[in-house]
């Protein structure tokens, strides 16, 4: 059985010597257990056994083979890949070869990679980008990659941007990044979102969860139509994504809503409300990250299969509706998440790493919570989750539509700062008299402020 450690001595032993261990064993799975960990090789390093495997039926192989080539950024192996480019029909093996061809970085590759940029594989014609960015400073070059922000395909459009356009538009943050203002924070605003936002300052807050008002479902969330409803919305996260600090989060819990039928003779109607705020969301900028469900016990919701399980007929199947969306959206930025991460000093993101016990898949099993004042209140469990998976400690953490307040006790709960907003008077009070009643010694010096529109706009101005 050959082993990694026989590999490696077989690496010591020159080039020679891993081909006659290939020709040896010649079955498949033993020659992409060699090429597969063969790891580091010298540039001087006879690269001929490559070549000769390349020519193998299986892709896997002439894959890995290409890959061992590219390691050597030797420019004596252009030719050779370049012609084994024009006949190579397996996609993942044609961007390992154009991944080659560029790491030789040799002025004689511009040609091959030129041609690479027509490919109908995006990533292709990714790989052949990254390889001419090497030579970006060639005017002729930089013309010709800039061309491609009008390409059809949104990768290859977000690497020219990023590369040659990024800086045309950067904003410079008044604050730091960990940082924001102190009349965000632990404020609670009674108002209509959109007109509190207004006074609100670019690049303010780390993250957002929310879960918006469903529609006409409930009696505080009143739309004269459902075109309305979501034109709503969209002005609510366009104005949120302006206060939204570069590459930062917001997530929103919603889920498909019915709205019952007036009588017998009518039908009910369903709105599949997170998948049509979804597309107005990534027009707006925010980059879909991720999609998580939430899952309750079947007991605690409406029971609709019940009279299918009577009747059995075809066609009225309606399953219980067990699960929300938790939709994760980032904003659009060039800067990796690393950058956001580096942005806070050790102790901060010590104190803020996840303890173990995590959630590690996309289906997060949470009982509800049920309240005599909020007929749809998030889960203390929920709202930890989200808050401690997507923000640092002393974070502004913001929920536009607050509802009886769980999101912002949670947030100073975990050393978080919270900004809420919330428009029905009823509600409002309802979170004042729960913060008399929760004594929480978190944040002594900084005490919740409830606030309305008009005294919040009179706090900025201090």
């Amino acid at each position: 059985m050959i082993t990694k450690e026989y590999i490696k001595e077989l690496k010591s032993n020159g080039s020679g010597a891993v081909a006659k261990a290939v020709a040896e064993y010649k079955d498949s799975k033993t020659i992409l257990f060699i090429l597969e960990n063969l790891g580091y090789l010298p540039n001087n390093y006879d690269g001929a056994l490559f070549i000769d495997l390349m020519r193998k039926d299986n892709p896997k192989i002439r894959f890995w083979a290409v890959k061992n080539i590219g390691k050597l950024k030797n420019p004596t192996y252009l030719p050779v890949l370049s012609a084994f480019l024009m006949k190579e029909k397996n996609t993942n093996v044609k961007r390992e070869i154009v991944s080659s061809i560029g790491r030789m970085k040799t002025s004689n590759s511009k040609e091959i990679l030129f041609k690479s940029l027509n490919d109908s594989d995006p990533k292709i014609v990714c790989q052949a980008i990254r390889a001419l960015l090497h030579f970006k400073n060639e005017k002729n070059i930089s013309n010709k990659l800039k061309e491609l922000i009008n390409h059809e395909n949104e990768m290859v459009k977000a690497v020219i941007k990023k590369d040659f356009f990024a800086n045309e538009k950067t904003e410079k943050p008044k604050l730091p990044h960990k940082e924001t203002y102190d009349y965000l924070k632990n404020i609670v605003v009674n108002g209509e979102v959109t007109e509190i936002l207004k006074n609100v300052e670019n690049n303010s807050i780390h993250l957002t969860f929310t879960s918006p008002p469903y529609y006409n479902a409930r009696d505080y969330s009143i739309y004269p139509s459902y075109k309305a409803y979501l034109k709503f919305l969209s002005k609510v996260f366009k104005e949120t994504y302006r206060v939204t600090k570069t590459g930062r989060f917001l997530i929103v819990n919603s889920s498909p809503i019915i709205i019952p039928r007036i009588s017998r003779s009518h039908s009910s109607k369903r709105y599949p409300i997170p998948f049509d705020i979804h597309a107005d969301l990534v027009k707006n900028g925010w980059e879909f990250i991720d999609d998580i469900i939430w899952k309750k016990p079947e007991a605690s919701v409406k029971n609709r299969v019940g009279g299918f399980l009577q009747h059995r007929k075809p066609l009225a199947y309606k399953p219980n509706a067990i699960t929300e969306y938790l939709m994760v959206y980032r904003k659009e930025t060039t800067k990796l998440l690393d950058w956001n991460m580096k942005q806070y000093d050790t102790k901060i993101i010590n104190n803020s790493k996840v303890a173990d016990g995590f959630e590690t898949s996309n289906v997060w099993k949470i009982d509800p919570t049920f309240d005599k004042v909020h007929s749809a209140v998030f889960p203390v469990e929920l709202c930890k989750r989200v808050v401690q998976y997507y923000s640092y400690e002393n974070d502004l953490i913001f929920d536009p539509f607050a509802g009886s307040g769980t999101l912002g006790r949670t947030a100073k709960a975990l050393k978080r700062q919270f900004f809420l907003t919330e428009q029905n008077e009823r509600y409002f009070e309802y979170m004042k008299s729960k913060a008399r009643i929760i004594a929480n010694p978190i944040f002594k010096e900084r005490k919740t402020k409830f606030l309305t529109l008009n005294e919040f706009k009179l706090t900025i101005k201090q």
